[in-house]
């Protein structure tokens, strides 16, 4: 360690962007460091156990030219955020400042690479996000999830160094938690509010697909959106399927560890808890995501032998249920998913990433 100092973590204020740099700031606490968040009003949702000493909002927007109206106010917007995010570095004077994407996290990196302070940058998905390959070039280190990060720009390919995507203390818990006995099957599963509202409608007409004799034993966990719940509790009591419904599940990390197979979107911080964690997966990727990023996400963890992508395009009750149903009886197939999940999980990403950002923290202060 370099001694202690203050870092600044920017990330945009949904979970995918969060809980990779609540992660770091867990490692960097560690260290005796102070950790302060420049992120946006959705942090109040999903940021509730930041351990920062301070969070600032900072405004943001994004741009796109889908709407090319409306780019001069979020230009405008960005250039406010910039110059609150450069005020606020100049109070602190921190030894580095660590982006998490999002657009959120871009006035804070530009405004600290403005001042001449050591910034790094962090990629969760397989696919480079718009904010961070605008960033690409003026952040000292770029910190990736994956071996390949596509989109990188090339002339920023020298600055690329491997780390994973950290988890949170929560996660790391119940890392390579032994794979549960077959004594029953326990099926979990999420998605996010998106996943949620698809899998609610889905999965139901799944189970309707097989008979009696298929759906015994199953013990289901998932996640179900508050207004979607009485219909779906009702077609699975009708079933006669053990079942736990919620819209949100505070011990996630605890339901994966006890689940034989979880099914579920493939975004960045689901993909790096199932390896650490070890448990295979049947991912559906959020359709139309931008950069498909979430298909490279899946393809990444299928590839080592950690799961199934079945695009939801393509996606048919009976057929699903039937995969299903042989894939539960599978059950060596299951523990060897199991056994390359944990191999494609990067357990110690955390502590790499506090390791490079107390490298890139040497660089010369305002």
């Amino acid at each position: 360690m370099q001694g202690s100092g203050i870092f600044v973590l920017a990330a945009g204020g949904t979970g995918g962007h969060l809980f990779p740099a609540q992660a770091l700031a867990e490692a960097l606490i560690r260290r005796g460091h102070g950790i302060h968040l420049m992120t946006d009003e959705r942090v109040r949702d999903y940021g509730k156990s930041f351990p920062a000493e301070q969070t600032h909002i900072v405004p943001s927007a994004t741009l796109s030219l889908s709407k090319p109206w409306l780019v001069p106010a979020r230009a405008l917007r960005l250039y406010g955020g910039y110059r609150t995010a450069r005020g606020i570095l100049q109070r602190l004077r921190p030894r580095a400042v660590i982006g998490f994407g999002g657009y959120p996290s871009l006035p804070p990196i530009a405004a600290a690479a403005r001042l001449g302070l050591a910034t790094c940058i962090h990629d969760q998905n397989a696919v480079m996000g718009r904010a961070n390959r605008v960033l690409a070039r003026l952040a000292d280190s770029i910190a990736s999830s994956f071996p390949d990060l596509i989109g990188l720009p090339p002339e920023a390919r020298g600055k690329l160094v491997f780390t994973g995507n950290p988890v949170r203390g929560i996660v790391l818990e119940v890392k390579a938690a032994p794979y549960p006995a077959f004594d029953r099957f326990s099926l979990l599963v999420v998605g996010g509010s998106q996943g949620a509202q698809f899998f609610g409608d889905f999965m139901p007409r799944v189970f309707e697909a097989m008979t009696a004799a298929e759906r015994q034993g199953i013990v289901l966990t998932q996640q179900v959106r508050p207004e979607n719940m009485a219909e779906v509790r009702g077609a699975y009591e009708r079933m006669g399927i053990a079942c736990e419904l919620s819209p949100f599940f505070m011990d996630m990390p605890r339901r994966i560890a006890g689940a034989h197979l979880v099914v579920c979107r493939s975004g960045a911080s689901t993909i790096a808890e199932l390896g650490v964690i070890g448990r295979p997966a049947i991912m559906v990727p959020l359709p139309h995501a931008l950069d498909n990023d979430q298909l490279r996400n899946a393809e990444s963890f299928a590839k080592a032998g950690a799961g199934w992508v079945h695009p939801q395009a393509g996606l048919e009750p009976r057929a699903f249920a039937q995969f299903l149903t042989s894939l539960r009886s599978q059950q060596r197939a299951l523990q060897q998913a199991a056994a390359a999940a944990l191999g494609h999980g990067k357990p110690d990403a955390a502590e790499r990433l506090a390791d490079l950002a107390e490298r890139i923290a040497g660089k010369q202060q305002p």
